[in-house]
């Protein structure tokens, strides 16, 4: 059974940075491109940023290019998101998901497996 378990969340000023984690259960890790979302209240879900198994090729949108960061350490199974200069606007809960195909993805529908999600509250 596919399991993607995050943690890493919490409550930071702004300005202030967090590192969220994703622990993949995936049999072939490197077989994944790896993203993350985030939903904010009364928001549809959005893309973040996603890498892809190697880590050679990432993409980001826009509101977060310059400020967060997305890695993975396939030896671990895992894909990490370094934010930095958080501001109120990243409040949101923050999905881990898994697409089985190649190149980076930005679109929701492409990816296969999903995370339950880890809260990010950023105060002023």
């Amino acid at each position: 059974q596919v399991q993607l378990v995050e943690s890493g969340g919490g409550l930071v000023q702004a300005g202030g940075s967090l590192r969220l984690s994703c622990a993949a259960s995936l049999r072939t890790f490197t077989r994944y491109v790896m993203g993350w979302f985030r939903q904010a209240p009364g928001k549809e879900r959005e893309f973040v940023a996603a890498i892809t198994w190697s880590g050679t090729y990432t993409a980001y949108a826009d509101s977060v290019r310059g400020r967060f960061t997305i890695s993975r350490d396939n030896a671990k199974n895992t894909v990490y998101l370094q934010m930095n200069s958080l501001k109120p606007e990243d409040t949101a809960v923050y999905y881990c998901a898994a697409a089985e195909t190649f190149g980076v993805r930005r679109r929701q529908d492409e990816y296969d497996y999903w995370g339950q999600g880890t809260q990010v509250t950023v105060s002023s």
